[in-house]
């Protein structure tokens, strides 16, 4: 039996389950301190599959958007290696999942290593239900989900579903820094460390790269620059880029460098190139100006050539105004877009205030071995007014490696303090900026942070007939949204379009296909597409809530209005100064209103079905 304060502790949909058999009886809730913390001691096989599995997280770095990097390793009682996964990107199965799928009916019983703990955000306890299932005994996590909206949830969830949960983070500050638990747990940290940043200081994690001589000059004194570093320096600097939501920079950059910002190769992620510049006084004429490979952003004060914010806009280029432009601003912009990581890749002049406003966590500093001399020549650093010596910030370093000729010398600023030490933050709860909110709005964007299941992002399939009347299954909505405005156009290439959509392992990547092939090719879209998308995101939304009944009970359980948080999309989302149409929003509301009534149908009908039968 099931005592009835247990019960009470669940959802309705999950004590249901449990009376009907379908889930294990649960087990007594235990404290972090002392469920499955073995004694403070770990068996080295613990510590090695842990390690894999942040190595394994690792491997969709560049491919896809920063998200939260999960690895899962799925080992039999015997010790047999099932399965080795990692997720994607955003949008795509967890790493959990994609190992249960491998392994089938050879998971019962066995152990899950997961670097990270499985995300359960607004109730979709998918990821729990599916390790659940699967018949998996015990699940070893090497940290707990750093943000608010899914700390300790799934931790929880499993516990009561009579899994054993051991977490290695438990022992943050119980044993040596140097001991295999701890250089474990740092590895599982330093996977995650831009949600560790995110949740600690509310803004993307961010790191300030330049590249100096040894008499610490980043250009001369008539401000040429081009090469401080050799080639390997440069090349770690694309492949950085590709990391990256973001690469950040000034005005003075754009005039005098002329940069490209792009990460030099074909395919894999490309990050937003963004320009602050307060005047806007910027070249007609720019590389940053062709969007046609990377999203350029200009951030400017509100009024600023507006003649020549309209020339851009023309291009292709995002414009965001604010009231005062700053470093600060820009984090916070940066935020609401849902980045996780951002380079910025400034001059001093720049680089000054966003140190001292705290923005800046990491620096890259590459040292070549030269020597320019001018004392005029500028340096990575501006006036941060300090005029003693112990005003200094001091760098925690945590990378010193040679780089061809040049030596790039990393480390963490005051304003991060290094993974650890957000850790220990974050358990301590000192500083938490991730919170349900307490209104009936609901907001979502991503979807691995809250409300994710809302986004067309979310590894939701769908099954829709083409108008030939034969079944496509799509991996998202997005999927089938991108796809959408190309079927049924008749041409060869559009229909090649189609395939490597479908085809495509990430909805971010469908997406990346979709957009770019919509703005090289507009002779290829579905006529009247402007007319036709609101009825397709209908038409998709409604398959994806109708199909999949525990994000459907998510949605039939809201009750306000739905905001589609998007700061750069003013159609489907609110836009960054909440004037967008928000159709997403609007979308599932309707969707949602259907589902209700819907619902209501059914039981009339069956209640008039039991009238009749007595």
């Amino acid at each position: 039996g099931v005592r009835k304060e247990h019960v009470e502790d669940m959802d309705m949909a999950q004590a249901r389950r449990l009376r009907m058999g379908k889930t294990r009886p649960m087990a007594c809730r235990c404290s972090r301190t002392n469920a499955g913390s073995n004694g403070g001691r770990w068996q080295a096989v613990d510590l090695k599959r842990l390690a894999e599995s942040a190595a394994l997280a690792n491997a969709s770095r560049g491919q896809t958007a920063p998200h939260p990097y999960t690895g899962c390793v799925l080992v039999s009682r015997d010790g047999n290696v099932l399965a080795q996964t990692h997720q994607r990107g955003q949008g795509t199965l967890s790493a959990p999942a994609e190992a249960i799928s491998a392994a089938r009916e050879a998971a019962k019983g066995a152990t899950a290593y997961l670097n990270l703990e499985p995300c359960v955000c607004a109730g979709d306890r998918t990821q729990v239900e599916e390790l659940v299932a699967s018949g998996v005994e015990r699940v070893v996590l090497g940290m707990r989900h750093p943000l608010q909206c899914a700390r300790d949830r799934a931790v929880d969830d499993l516990r009561r579903a009579g899994l054993r949960v051991d977490v290695l983070e438990d022992l943050l500050d119980g044993v040596d820094e140097g001991s295999p638990e701890a250089q474990t747990l740092a590895a599982c940290l330093q996977t995650n460390e831009e949600l560790l940043h995110l949740a600690v200081t509310g803004k993307p994690m961010s790191t300030l790269k330049y590249a100096m001589t040894m008499d610490g000059k980043i250009a001369t004194t008539k401000m040429h620059a081009a090469w401080v570093t050799a080639p390997d320096a440069r090349g770690l600097v694309f492949r950085e880029r590709a990391l990256s939501d973001a690469v950040i920079v000034g005005g003075n950059t754009v005039r005098r460098d002329d940069p490209q910002l792009t990460t030099r190769q074909e395919g894999g992620h490309h990050p937003v190139r963004v320009v602050m510049s307060r005047t806007l006084a910027l070249p007609e004429d720019a590389k940053l100006w062709n969007v046609s490979q990377a999203p350029t952003v200009v951030m400017t004060q509100r009024g600023a050539r507006a003649q020549f914010q309209q020339r851009l806009r023309s291009m292709g280029v995002q414009v965001v105004e604010f009231d005062f432009l700053n470093p600060l601003a820009v984090a916070d912009y940066c935020v609401e877009r849902g980045f996780l990581r951002v380079l910025w890749e400034c001059g001093g002049t720049l680089a000054a205030p966003a140190i001292a406003s705290g923005v800046i966590h990491k620096t890259m500093a590459f040292v070549a071995p030269k020597i320019i001399g001018g004392s005029n020549a500028p340096t990575p650093c501006g006036d941060l007014g300090y005029v003693e010596m112990t005003q200094a910030l001091s760098v925690d370093v945590v990378g010193v490696q040679q780089v061809g000729p040049d030596i790039l010398i990393s480390g963490y600023l005051p304003s991060s303090g290094g993974v650890r030490t957000l850790a220990r933050k974050i358990a301590k709860s000192e500083s938490q900026h991730y919170s349900r909110p307490k209104d009936r709005t609901v907001s979502f964007y991503k979807a691995w942070n809250l409300n994710g299941y809302l986004s067309n992002f979310s590894p939701h399939s769908i099954t829709l007939q083409t108008d030939n009347g034969e079944p496509t299954t799509w991996l998202t909505v997005e999927h089938f949204y991108q796809a959408a405005k190309f079927i049924d156009v008749g041409n060869p290439q559009a229909k090649e379009i189609v395939q490597r959509i479908k085809d495509a392992p990430s909805p971010e990547e469908a997406a990346r296909i979709g957009r770019r092939a919509e703005m090289l090719h507009p002779e290829l879209v579905v006529p009247g597409w402007d007319n036709l998308k609101l009825e397709v995101m209908h038409r998709a939304v409604k398959a994806k809530f109708s199909s999949h009944q525990n994000i459907r009970e998510l949605l039939l359980g809201t009750s306000g209005e739905i905001v589609e948080a998007s700061p750069h999309d003013f159609f489907w989302g609110c836009g960054y100064d909440k004037s967008g149409s928000n159709h997403l929003g609007k979308v599932l509301q309707n969707v949602r209103q259907e589902l209700l009534e819907e619902r209501e149908h059914g039981w009339q009908s069956n209640e008039s079905q039991e009238v009749g039968n007595n």
